[in-house]
């Protein structure tokens, strides 16, 4: 018989992570109290610490990214338009 994995979502990770970084109860007590494993809890609070600094770097990655879309879209834009010009002439004669 194989037992299913039990998974669990991304907002109780978090509220668990919280927990063991604010170091009020000890991991021990925070898995008896969430019926998680030990090694969970000091997995995402790991993954936690590890991710914080991303949260406040999103919003120059992803304004970087659109300014790069951006550009790239004007290009193609631009490749278009003479690609039209071209053809429009071509058809003229």
């Amino acid at each position: 018989m194989s037992k299913k994995r039990k998974s669990y979502s991304p907002e109780f990770k978090a509220k668990v992570a919280l927990a063991a970084l604010k170091n009020e109860m000890t991991i021990a007590e925070l898995a008896a109290r969430f019926a998680v494993h030990p090694t969970m809890i000091a997995s995402w609070k790991r993954s936690l610490h590890e991710g914080a600094a991303d949260i406040f770097d999103k919003g120059q990655k992803s304004r970087k990214q659109s300014e790069e879309q951006i550009d790239e879209l004007y290009r193609q834009i631009g490749k278009l338009q003479v690609e039209r010009d071209f053809l429009s002439k071509k058809l003229s004669l």
